[in-house]
């Protein structure tokens, strides 16, 4: 069976403003059916790194605040901390980002910022999953305390998953340092000493001081590697790659294991929600952001992860690339823009993965709100 998507284009008129017409299709999609009077809900958002302009608007968070408020439910924001070393790797550095980016307590609508994964990301909850690559999986103890959780995604590509949207947004982000090292163990970079010029930007950034300069070139030690995969996206060469192949479809697999952990004690009590606007290449973990790929397209809304990801990738795959963008190829409707971004990345996998284990299905039916109409007066 199919499962239902709802979605909303970026028309308004001043009958229905863009916020306005965001609760509706919330409320179109179940939320006062999924969450109870005075249910703790975590909305795991990111909060976008420091320099990053990608990032969600925190105009749309505090609407959908008052969406969950309005269904009786107490909300609180939520993401974990990161494995790589930047804004968000500790909860101090982590809220401080928050509230720079627009995501404070007064701005919320009174909804407090809680680190799912505490101060330096070793709170955490272990979930046995029993799967092909995980028996247990590590998530932040928070979204797993939470009665309820609302997932809101910025959808975009990223650099080993080819996409980042709901399915990301669960298995990585509400994982803990623990966690998130276990998905990576396997992303294993080498890197092309002829094309390297030794600039340290990758030995600056490695969380786990793997990486070293010798004879102005960079060289990684394979033991203390972590496979955060983070020299592979500072690299202005492109000079660090990875096994693709062999590497990452075990990544996403177990990207997929987590998203199911996350959501083992949460049946019939989680909605899902991506953001397909300012369609940047990369992930918001960067400091900067780049020229989107595509035209905004609007918001969707599910209680199916596997098909909000599947719709969200169709809708963009059916525009025409902008000009600018750093994708040169596929650029016409139709065309794979994540395979035109990302060759070597099978994001399909993730999807077929994630039925497979029973996260949800990719067969899906779009159901697409009206705008309201302007309002009109007699004699005119």
């Amino acid at each position: 069976m199919s499962a239902d998507v709802f979605f909303m284009d970026l028309t308004a008129t001043s009958r229905e403003n863009i916020p306005q017409k965001l609760a509706r299709l919330v409320k179109k999609a179940g939320i006062e059916k999924i969450l109870s009077k005075e249910d703790l809900t975590a909305v795991k958002i990111h909060f976008g790194e420091q320099g990053n302009t990608s990032f969600i608007r925190p105009v749309y968070i505090r609407q959908i605040i008052q969406t969950i408020r309005e269904a009786k439910a107490t909300p609180f924001l939520t993401d974990a901390n990161t494995l790589y070393v930047g804004s968000r790797s500790d909860a101090l550095s982590h809220i401080k980002t928050a509230v720079e980016n627009g995501f404070s307590y007064s701005s919320m609508d009174g909804a407090p910022v809680i680190i799912a994964d505490g101060l330096l990301g070793t709170s955490e909850t272990r979930v046995q999953v029993d799967l092909k690559h995980c028996s247990s999986v590590y998530i932040g103890s928070e979204i797993i305390t939470a009665d309820g959780l609302v997932s809101v995604a910025h959808f975009k590509g990223h650099e080993l998953a080819g996409f980042g949207g709901t399915l990301k947004n669960l298995g990585m982000g509400c994982a803990s340092r623990r966690g998130k090292l276990d998905q990576h163990s396997n992303v294993s970079p080498r890197i092309k000493r002829k094309t390297c010029i030794g600039c340290g930007h990758c030995a600056e950034h490695c969380p786990g001081q793997a990486i070293t300069l010798k004879e102005k070139k960079a060289y990684i030690n394979k033991t203390l590697c972590i496979g955060c995969g983070e020299c592979i996206v500072r690299c202005p060469t492109g000079s660090i790659n990875i096994n693709w192949n062999q590497t990452v479809p075990v990544f996403l697999e177990k990207m997929m294991e987590y998203t199911l952990g996350v959501l083992k004690n949460k049946q019939n009590k989680a909605l899902f929600i991506n953001f397909i606007m300012d369609i940047a290449p990369k992930c918001d973990c960067l400091p900067y952001s780049e020229s989107p790929i595509v035209s905004d397209i609007g918001v969707v809304v599910s209680t199916d992860p596997v098909a909000i990801d599947q719709a969200s990738a169709d809708l963009v795959n059916n525009q025409r690339a902008l000009p600018g963008s750093v994708l040169t190829c596929n650029l016409d409707p139709g065309q794979d823009k994540f395979k035109g971004l990302y060759p070597s990345v099978d994001w399909e996998h993730q999807l077929d993965y994630a039925e497979k284990i029973g996260l949800g299905t990719r067969e899906y039916t779009l159901k697409k709100i009206k705008t309201l109409a302007y309002k009109t007066h007699s004699g005119h």
